[in-house]
């Protein structure tokens, strides 16, 4: 299976960056596509951005031109870069891997795999 792992939240100033990382055993092998969700207290999880394997990328109107998502295929690792953060972009920010290949170990191909979470804090 493709289980992500977040690392990389922490407390900033607004203005600030900081870059989350979610490694996916597996990530290339399943043909994996990988997403950045976020949640703040009292709201719904929302989209923020993904990567599809052939590199192409998505982006919520809120974060685009502040926030990048890349990927280390040697690595299994998809990045959050996230410049000039604000005070609305405080949530858990959770990765989310879609496998699509249909190979041994990767699972279903379309079912959803959730990291546990990693806090982003931005102060004003």
């Amino acid at each position: 299976q493709v289980q992500p792992v977040e690392s990389g939240g922490g407390s900033v100033q607004a203005g600030g960056s900081l870059r989350l990382s979610c490694a996916a055993f597996r990530y290339t092998y399943c043909n994996t596509d990988m997403n950045w969700y976020r949640q703040a207290p009292g709201k719904e999880r929302e989209f923020v951005t993904g990567i599809i394997r052939d590199g192409s990328t998505t982006y919520a109107d809120s974060v685009k031109g502040r926030f990048t998502i890349s990927q280390d295929n040697a690595k299994n690792t998809v990045y959050l870069q996230m410049n000039s953060l604000k005070p609305e972009d405080t949530a858990m920010y959770y990765c989310n891997a879609i496998p699509r290949a249909s190979k041994l170990f990767c699972g279903p191909p379309g079912r959803d795999y959730w990291g546990q979470g990693t806090q982003v804090t931005v102060s004003s």
